[in-house]
């Protein structure tokens, strides 16, 4: 006779910021919470989030676009939300940090860029120079990031593109009927996580294991995160007297 199963692969989906909470609020054993303890929990799901961002690069978070170069315009933004101001790129918001990139001709021929750091920028002699980019320049701002490139596009570069591979802030909590942005590989850092914050608040006596569990969960999920590619392993050939 056959197993029953459920059919269905997308528990995640239904797994609000509500039901992480009260899942968090039972493992340190407290049930039947309202108001400032649900208050509370939600915050410290979105702190937890933010320190997240500490902690080594989120694949599901990563994403491809496209800015649309401008003659004589060598830096670029990307604002945290609309309320913070209008990003050059197209309707792209919360970016991180931009991972790698290429200049796009009208071919769609890509040549890559290498990102320098802000040492080697200011080291230019003429940051003014056009011409074809084969550098680019990343700051990180509280509401924003800019990508600086150089050389700066001339009439020849306009209407090309910078191609880039981005990472994306991950997404706030919001309401308690929204699930959570992250992949189910994560649904159980993320309840451990915050059941070790709310112990921090509500039974320090439960915060050493609960901290264990959480930071062994995560440590499991980021090993787990990503996408495998082929190693190629080559042997070093030594020829000695030659």
């Amino acid at each position: 006779m056959a197993n029953t199963t459920s059919g269905t692969t997308i528990f995640e989906k239904g797994f609000s910021i509500a039901d992480i909470v009260e899942e968090s609020y039972e493992r340190i054993g407290i049930q039947g919470v309202s108001g400032y303890q649900l208050k509370g929990a939600r915050r410290s799901l979105n702190i937890m989030f933010q320190e997240w961002g500490n902690r080594g690069l989120h694949y599901w978070e990563v994403a491809n676009n496209s800015i649309t170069l401008v003659n004589n315009q060598a830096t670029y933004t990307m604002f945290r939300s609309t309320a913070d101001g209008t990003s050059d790129a197209t309707a792209v918001y919360g970016v991180d940090d931009v991972l790698e990139a290429s200049y796009r001709n009208a071919s769609s021929v890509d040549t890559p860029l290498s990102k320098i750091s802000r040492s080697t920028y200011q080291a230019l002699s003429n940051k003014t120079s056009t011409g074809q980019p084969t550098q680019y320049f990343v700051q990180r701002f509280i509401d924003k990031i800019t990508v600086t490139l150089y050389l700066t596009p001339g009439t020849d570069q306009a209407g090309k593109f910078f191609n880039y591979y981005y990472v994306k802030r991950i997404q706030d909590a919001g309401d308690y009927t929204n699930d959570a942005d992250v992949p189910y590989r994560f649904v159980p850092c993320m309840t451990a996580g915050l059941a070790y914050y709310l112990a921090v608040k509500y039974a320090p006596e439960k915060i050493q294991m609960l901290k264990m569990l959480y930071e062994d969960e995560l440590n499991r999920a980021l090993t787990e995160d990503g996408s495998s590619s082929s190693s190629f392993i080559t042997p070093k050939t030594y020829y000695p007297g030659v």
